[in-house]
């Protein structure tokens, strides 16, 4: 499709934006982690008959650590809604998150391939590291202060107490999925 608005014609891919410097890798490389960025159904994440307090100090920091890795990109979106609902009035603030969520989404939540920067691959772990410490820093530079501090440690506490209670026998579905992910005991 060709469009002749105003002087010029100009093919239908030439309108599309063009990101030489910060793109998806190519389709040749097929070593994508499993879980980058992945989100989990919330149904399997809330699912009832998963819960259940464990008896040992050791069975919890073992559920917490495949929680964390397992749900992460859950607990990250439930970490950036408990700032989200502490910012409801303070509408400058709340602008700004905005604008950060939306490079949350172009660059950690949307994303099934690695980040590649000047032909480099950016771990996943890097892009949230630097997100969250991006995101936190330039909200502490409004008037909001006291609110994000709060929401982020409730969101901390909400998360810890998940990934405390969340049984992890049932979560991995095949094979290839659980060696990565689960942390050797």
């Amino acid at each position: 499709m060709t469009t002749i608005y105003g002087t010029n014609p100009t093919a239908a891919n030439d309108l599309a934006p063009k990101l030489e410097y910060i793109t998806r890798t190519n389709n040749n490389h097929h070593h994508v982690r499993p879980g980058l960025a992945t989100r989990r159904p919330w149904k399997q994440m809330l699912d009832l008959r998963s819960f259940h307090f464990p008896r040992k100090i050791a069975s919890v920091i073992t559920r917490i650590k495949t929680n964390i890795v397992y749900f992460q990109t859950n607990y990250t979106i439930v970490v950036l809604f408990s700032v989200f609902l502490s910012l409801i009035w303070k509408p400058f603030a709340l602008l700004i998150l905005l604008a950060l969520i939306g490079a949350w989404m172009f660059l950690y939540f949307l994303r099934d391939e690695p980040l590649t920067v000047f032909d480099r691959e950016i771990d996943h772990r890097v892009v949230l590291i630097v997100m969250s410490v991006l995101t936190l820093s330039v909200l502490f530079l409004t008037d909001a202060k006291l609110n994000i501090a709060v929401a982020v440690v409730v969101g901390v506490v909400v998360v810890l107490l998940h990934a405390a209670v969340r049984k992890t026998e049932d979560m991995y579905q095949n094979e290839d999925e659980t060696s990565p992910l689960i942390p050797q005991v």
